[in-house]
């Protein structure tokens, strides 16, 4: 038995399907499904994300025969030595989901496409930010702390401070995501990136302008996994 088996297997005895198994490995549920048919085999980021999301180790998802040393009730290893002496045995962590919005831009403010999909990510992360949302990165004006086609993590309920990263609405519609610094009278909406071109948002007190605060960025991920 060899990875495809192993993979079915995994869904199997953690009862995933193979669109929740592709979020964690972050591929795509195509990547999945070649897998199991025996199109294609993982690449090691994706073993290592699916190892460590259920306490396996590598060698159960990879080797022949790998999943057959887990027992199906227990989920745990069946032979003992599988683990070290004195080791605590990883618990599988828990998996929540999170509602993807819509895209925002890191360049220039732009009206927000809306997206109607669900994103996986840690129970941790999402147990402190239950009200949170997803938004898909357009644009390279923030590269340097969020690559563009990535997720960020929303909290709707937090307030930005001087240096957050923060998703505003200007002028009742157009969408930007921005690190925010804040001044007696004015309020600089700042880009981060490795390119250049990109210029401060400067909203001066007396500006016929209106910014809404849409949250602050506590989390980001990959879409998929880096070819």
């Amino acid at each position: 038995m060899g990875v495809a088996e192993n993979i079915k297997m995994i869904r199997d005895m953690f009862d995933v399907t193979q669109r929740e198994l592709a979020d964690i490995a972050g591929v795509t549920e195509n990547a999945v499904s070649k897998w199991e048919n025996g199109y294609s085999e993982p690449r090691m980021g994706a073993v290592e994300r699916i190892a460590a999301c259920y306490g396996l180790k590598k060698r159960h998802i990879i080797e022949d025969g790998g999943m057959d040393l887990i027992d199906p009730i227990t989920k745990r290893p069946k032979i003992l030595n599988d683990y070290p002496q004195g080791a605590i045995i990883p618990s599988p962590p828990r998996r929540a989901y999170a509602p993807l919005l819509g895209r925002v831009h890191a360049g220039d403010a732009q009206t927000p496409e809306i997206i109607e999909d669900n994103v996986s990510l840690p129970y941790e992360v999402w147990d402190k930010h239950r009200d949170g949302y997803f938004l898909e990165v357009e644009g390279n004006c923030m590269s340097k702390v969020y690559p563009e086609g990535c997720f960020i993590f929303v909290d709707p309920r937090m307030e930005p401070k001087n240096g957050s990263i923060a998703v505003v609405s200007i002028d009742g519609e157009d969408y930007v995501m921005r690190r925010l610094y804040r001044g007696a009278n004015t309020m600089i909406l700042s880009p981060d990136s490795w390119e250049d071109g990109y210029e401060d948002i400067v909203i001066s007190e007396g500006d016929d302008r209106t910014v809404e605060f849409e949250g602050v960025v506590v989390w980001f991920q990959a879409s998929k996994e880096m070819e």
